[in-house]
Order: structure tokens, then sequence, then C-alpha cells
């Protein structure tokens, strides 16, 4: 009997980790009861926000966004399951009364169900503003408004209602999980050179444990911000066994490519969601970690000490995955350029998955939750297109106004599914119209890169999946002999629109080098070609009962009932 328990508990753990769902990674309780429940996702890039609210009643429940936290301007659902079947109404409050039901009903209702003195209700709304009585969701915290009743009857809520603020687009789940603790991991009385750009690395043993470790969130420990640009740290592998404390690039280190943390200038703490945690301790006590500091002193300042790096805090309390990061993106390397007095010049790093399974014994998909986009001084906009079955199917993250100086890992609002197969193409735009040189690829502030840091789950050991061009056809291509007379050619070339132009669609349209690597720097090279990265249109303004093939008939019959039309 206590076996057959024991096997009936474990499927029913398996049963709800397989019910998450991946479109709703945010939770949050409304209420210090723990009676009302958001779960929430979103895509920035289709303009769409899903909600899921769990109320402990079998009556009407509303919930809203308020200016200052009352009814006054707020808008509001309500919904439920009552004698007649479901209702769903969009409205706005104009007092403390009832809500006023729109005209235009702007949010999409998705499931209501009642049972065991639950109501769920799921629903979704665009993240902009549809019409004059829907606020829109911004990037900054909102008060949220919720009420609900014990019956289907819509009067008065009493007390059995609330406010709590959220920043439901730029959410970071503070949980303090017990058995924790933090460990750093920091440069020591290291002086800056007064260099304009330089790279520091240091080779540490990380804190041991007895039993393997979560990391469950990451905050940047910064001595001197006008220096630090950004960190990384990135694990070994087991052939580097030694300490190591020097200019990056210059010796073991190199071998240390497999990235685990990172960290960009104006960037905050980042949190791991509730169900994957960076690992530590266990089999991979015995590993070294490479910190990884660039250090861009404009003012070339002299005799600066820093001691700046990163705290982890983890926990002994296991989350169901482990998390990784895969590095993807433009090969690192000085052997591209983007010309001069260009308004906006593409490069493209092709990470191709079909690939994997010649550098993993047991490949599989990738959930990917986060990513940090990065290039430098010239970089103005970043994606990150999905393919599969030679189509794009999405993208997986966008940042249309790169900014240099304010980098940070970003939730991509829910787990996107990229599996073994697809392709993902790194696209970054850069602006050399105030330049008279060329800018090379490479390390340096004042060179270029084009990368995406994609954070996932469950972990593989992967460190990077990025691309190059092929040097030698790009030579023939554009009428060389040789490398030499390819860089004569490439500097006293004279660029302009037109020239400009060729040389984007020679670099687009040649065979791309695809290098796929493990975390023990075993690789595969294969060659690849660059799909066409198309925009995918935002979704149009929800509608709780309008389609594109319903359009006044089914407005007008919302108006007239409570409920919406199904």
């Amino acid at each position: 009997m206590d076996t057959l328990s024991l096997v009936l508990l474990l499927l029913s753990v398996q049963w709800s980790r397989a019910q998450e769902d991946p479109l709703l990674p945010f939770s949050e309780h409304l209420d210090p009861e723990h009676k009302v429940q958001l779960k929430w996702g979103f895509d920035e890039i289709q303009g769409t926000i899903l909600f899921e609210l769990t109320v402990d009643t079998s009556g009407w429940v509303g919930f809203g966004f308020s200016p200052k936290g009352g009814m006054t301007g707020a808008d509001i659902v309500i919904g439920g399951v009552g004698p007649g079947g479901r209702y769903f109404t969009d409205r706005h409050a104009v007092g403390k009364s009832m809500p006023v039901i729109d005209q235009q009903q702007n949010y999409k209702l998705l499931s209501l169900t009642e049972s065991d003195g639950k109501t769920v209700m799921k629903f979704q709304r665009s993240i902009s503003s549809c019409d004059q009585h829907d606020l829109p969701i911004t990037n900054l915290p909102m008060k949220l408004i919720y009420a609900y009743g014990q019956t289907d009857d819509i009067t008065y809520h009493s007390t059995q209602r609330g406010t709590k603020e959220l920043n439901l687009l730029k959410y970071k789940p503070r949980v303090n999980p017990p058995n924790s603790s933090s460990f750093d991991i920091t440069m020591f009385n290291f002086t800056v050179p007064d260099n304009q750009t330089h790279y520091h690395c240091k080779i540490v043993r990380a804190p041991t444990f007895d039993r393997k470790q979560h990391i469950y969130r990451i905050e940047p420990v910064i001595t001197n911000p006008d220096l630090v640009h950004h960190l990384l740290l990135y694990r070994c592998p087991p052939s580097v066994t030694e300490p190591f404390e020097a200019k990056c690039y210059t010796g073991v280190d190199g071998e240390c490519m497999e990235t685990v943390a990172v960290w960009g200038v104006g960037g905050g703490d980042f949190e791991f969601p509730e169900v994957a945690g960076l690992p530590i301790g266990g089999n991979v006590e015995d590993l070294l970690y490479r910190l990884e500091v660039h250090y861009n002193n404009l003012n070339k300042s002299a005799g600066r000490v820093d001691n700046s790096g990163l705290r982890f805090y983890h926990t002994s309390e296991l989350r169901q995955h482990d998390a990784a990061v895969l590095g993807t993106g433009l090969a690192v390397t000085p052997g591209y350029a983007i010309p001069p007095k260009a308004k906006s010049f593409l490069t493209y790093g092709l990470c191709d998955t079909a690939y994997i399974p010649e550098v993993l014994q047991t490949p599989h998909d990738l959930q990917v939750f986060s990513a940090m986009l990065h290039t430098h001084l010239a970089g103005r906009k970043v994606r990150v297109g999905h393919f599969r079955g030679g189509k794009q199917i999405d993208f997986l993250a966008v940042d249309e106004n790169y900014d240099f100086e304010y980098q940070e890992v970003t939730n991509l609002g829910k787990t996107k599914t990229v599996k073994l197969g697809d392709k993902l193409l790194v696209e970054c735009t850069y602006n050399t119209e105030n330049r008279s040189a060329l800018t090379w690829g490479g390390l340096s502030t004042s060179n270029e890169m084009c990368l995406a840091f994609l954070f996932y789950y469950p972990a593989m050991n992967l460190s990077s999946c990025v691309s190059f061009p092929d040097e030698d056809t790009l030579i023939s291509e554009m009428g060389a002999n040789d490398t030499a007379s390819w860089v004569n050619m490439m500097f006293m070339k004279t660029w302009d629109d037109t020239s400009i132009n060729q040389y984007q669609q020679t670099l687009k349209g040649i065979d791309q080098f695809v290098i796929v690597t493990n975390s023990n720097n075993n690789g595969s090279l294969n060659k690849g070609t660059l799909p066409d990265l198309k925009v995918i249109p935002p979704a149009p303004c929800m509608s709780g009962c309008a389609t594109k093939s319903l359009a006044l008939l089914s407005l007008l019959l919302c108006l007239a009932v409570q409920w919406a039309c199904l």
C-alpha cells in the first residue's frame, strides 16, 4: 500500500509539472490571504498580454488597471459562471459605482470555469490601449485592482477587494527560498589600466557544497560604475585546473567559454523563473569559473582600483530544471568589417540547431525564457529571428532601440520552444554615418559585436552556436585574390550608398560557417545560408467577441447582453 501511495504521489507531481503553462510564466497573489492569484505572460512582438485569474469564490470576479489604485478611471473586466452560463464584459469605472460596459469589447475571453469553490478566468488583451477606456500596459509598475462576490449578483464587493502594484512587463519574482545563501565572484583590488578599453579575466574556484544547489538570483557588485561596462562569467572545461588572472585571451582563460552569467551597464539583478535555476555543486563543483570584466575607461584615468563582479544567491531546495545560457550570433573575430558612412548596415549570425547532435550525445529542445542582446557603440537594433521548416515563425527577442549604455537580461514574457532543427538568426543594425574608417569585429569598444545570450532550460553541455561568413568566398566575390588584397580593397574603397549596399548584399548571400561548441570545447563546423528575416506584424487589438469576419454584428450582440458571445 505504501509503494502504491508513493507511485501515485510521483505521478501527481509529474502531472502537476506537466500542466505548467509556458505562456504564463509569472505568478503573484494579489491579496494577503492568497485567495486571489494572477498568472500572466506576454508577447511584446505581437503586442499581446495573457492573464489567468483564480479566485476562491463561486460568484463574480473582477480585475483591472487603475490610474491611482481606486475605482475612478479604472479599466476593468468582470466575469463568472452563473445560472445562465458564462459571462464576461470589458468595462470602465467612472466613480464608486457599477462599472460601465465599454462600447468596444477589447478583452478576449479564452476560458472561464468554476469548480470546488474556485473561479478561473483566462483572457487576453493588447498591451497598448485599444480605445479611450483601456489603459495601456507600460514598462513601469501599474496598480492592479481586484474584487469578487460570493454570488453572481454583481453588487458591492465590501471588503473583498484590493490593490497591488506590479511591473507586468519588467517583472522580477523576488523569491527568498529556504536554505538559501550567497557568494561573490569579484575582482580583488585590481588596478584598472589607463587604456580606453581593457578586458580583465580571473579564473577562480567557486565555493564547494555537499550537494547540488540552484542559483536563483544574480546581482551585480559594481564598485566603479563609470568604468565597468559589462561582466561575464564562464564555466571552464575540466582541462583548466589552476586559478589564473591576466588580460583576457592571453592565456588559458581562452579555454573557458561556456557562458554562465551576463550583466551589462544599466541592468540590475536577474531572477530566474521559479521552474529553473543555474546548477552549482554536485558533479560540477570541481570546475573553475572565469570572470571577465570589460572596463570602458573613456577618460583613460590611472590608478583606479576595482572590486567589481557578481553575487549569486543559491538554495538547496532544487527547482524542476537546470538552466543554462547559450551564446548565439556572429563569431567575435576581426575578419569582418562594417563600412563607414552607413545609415543602416546589417550583419547576421546564424545558429542552426540541427548541428547540436554533432557535439552532444543526448540533445533536446530548448525552452528559452530570457535573453541579453549585445553590440557596441554603432549598434542601433538587434533582432533574433526564429525559423522552423524553412519558414520564420517568430522573433525570440527584439530591441528596436538598442542603447549601448543600457543593457540587461530581459524576460521574453513567455517560454518559447526552440526545437532541434530550428534556425536562429541574430540580426544587428549599425549606424556609422559619423565614422570615416572601417569598424572591425573585435573586443574593443570601438570594434563591434553582434551577440544574443539565450537563457533556457533544461540545461545541456552546450557553449555556443554562432556563424561567420566564408572568407574565401567573400574575397572572391569582391574581386580580390587573397586576404591582404581584400583588406587593402576595403581600406581604399569609396564608401557610398551603392558600395555599402553591394557589400551588404554580398555578405548576406554567401555561405556561412556555422560553429557549434560544447562545454569541453569540442565543436562542429558546417556551412549554411542566411534565411530572410521579415517583420512579423503585431496582432490587432483584442476583441472579446469580434473577429475579422464578425465585426459589427458581433459587437452589437456583445453590447446587448451582459456576457461575451463566444
